[in-house]
């Protein structure tokens, strides 16, 4: 089983970002489950989701103590809460930023998320929306593939931008 903590901020797309990637992984017959942990917080205040991803079904509904994959759609998170607590010793980051994690102990990877959902204006309430890009880098990093990427996003978003901001984060991350 492959699992993955996503750690964002409310409004930030994290939640609709894990129920995008359980249908992509789903797309590509995979068994997925998404989970989000939040209280009454509102927009801004940290935000956790949960996915599992695995061959067969998934009995586990919980969130995830230690992940194969963090995901940080804001780095400012990291001044408040240990992301990389429980990372698996073989585990990945991936950074939405523009610069790599420094120390991260990790496989770190980074993309600028931000950058591509402002070029695609990709915003709501004057925050940029992450959810559809990182599944863009999620793609290139091997975790599903592009074309269920956008087969899912396209069922959830009828704007294509949504589509092209995957695409440009797939292009953009270097592995």
């Amino acid at each position: 089983m492959y699992e993955i903590r996503i750690h964002s901020r409310g409004g930030q797309g994290g939640v609709t970002a894990a129920r995008l990637l359980a249908l992509a992984a789903f797309r590509d017959g995979k068994y997925a489950t998404a989970c989000p942990f939040y209280g009454a917080e509102r927009r801004g205040a940290p935000v956790v989701s949960f996915v599992r991803i695995d061959d067969k079904p998934i009995k586990i509904y919980s969130q995830i103590h230690e992940p194969d994959l963090v995901i940080v759609l804001d780095a400012s998170i990291m001044d408040v809460v240990d992301v990389l607590q429980g990372l698996k010793e073989d585990g990945t980051v991936l950074l939405n930023s523009a610069h790599a994690l420094e120390g991260c102990g990790a496989t770190c990877r980074h993309v600028d998320l931000t950058g591509i959902a402002l070029a695609k204006n990709l915003v709501i309430a004057g925050s940029p929306i992450l959810n559809t890009p990182v599944l863009g880098a999620l793609a290139k990093m091997g975790v599903v593939t592009l074309p269920s990427v956008e087969k899912a996003i396209r069922e959830m978003f009828a704007d294509e931008r949504n589509v092209q901001a995957a695409e440009a984060a797939y292009e953009e991350l270097k592995i």
